[in-house]
């Protein structure tokens, strides 16, 4: 199942994505995908509306600044984790099946009772990866440029000053969960933070990017230092 306005959502995140790393910029660049490996690959799909979409680039194609183990295990065992339980959950009730993830967080009051915590993680982490993904290109780096470079420059100051903002709030968020730039009801850009997989949709918030905060996004590499993975 495709995200819903996901074409939109990805020339955003084609503007600004290289600016969390130097790695981070979603492009149409040619590159191979990853193939997963029988080691790292250890969940099994359950058959339903939601797939595993696949990396866009080889497991060591951001290395220095995240390792082939970690991207390994990140998309092979925990995104595809979520996909699984997310579709263990809405194969319970067919109705469920033509909704996207995206409109089941907007409106959780829509997901049954008993299912609805494991929609709003596991949906959540979804539809949180399937972006991450994207925005990520080992050809990432540069500035942002044009009308999202004016629309960061007019909320936050400079491009300098939204990495500081940016990377502070990431390194300042509690526990599990992810930062992000969004569009927010007004139309305005601004930083957000989201504990465990909860999306800013869930708050009326458009994602533009975001980058993950959870341990196992940067363990490996960075241990206990969550800012120098941000920068």
């Amino acid at each position: 199942m495709t995200l819903k306005r996901r074409d939109f959502l990805y020339l955003l995140a084609a503007s600004v994505g290289s600016i969390t790393a130097g790695a981070c910029q979603a492009s149409g660049n040619n590159v191979a995908q990853a193939t997963p490996t029988t080691e790292a690959t250890t969940i099994a799909q359950t058959p339903g509306p939601f797939t595993l979409p696949p990396l866009p680039y080889e497991y060591n194609a951001l290395e220095p600044h995240i390792d082939a183990r970690t991207m390994q295990f990140h998309h092979d065992k925990h995104h595809a984790a979520y996909v699984k339980n997310l579709n263990d959950a809405v194969n319970k009730y067919p109705q469920l099946k033509s909704m996207s993830a995206e409109d089941m967080l907007r409106d959780l009051s829509k997901v049954p009772e008993d299912i609805r915590m494991t929609v709003r993680n596991n949906g959540g982490g979804h539809l949180n990866h399937a972006m991450f993904w994207e925005i990520m290109s080992p050809k990432g780096g540069g500035e942002p440029t044009g009308a999202i470079a004016t629309a960061i420059q007019q909320n936050f100051g400079s491009v300098d000053d939204f990495k500081a903002k940016f990377n502070d709030a990431g390194t300042k968020r509690f526990g599990s969960g992810w930062v992000w730039l969004v569009r927010n009801k007004s139309g305005k850009l601004e930083i957000a933070t989201t504990a465990n997989q909860d999306t800013p949709f869930m708050d009326g918030n458009y994602p533009i990017m975001g980058n993950d905060v959870w341990e196992h996004a940067y363990y490996l590499k960075y241990q206990n230092l969550r800012g120098d993975y941000l920068k």
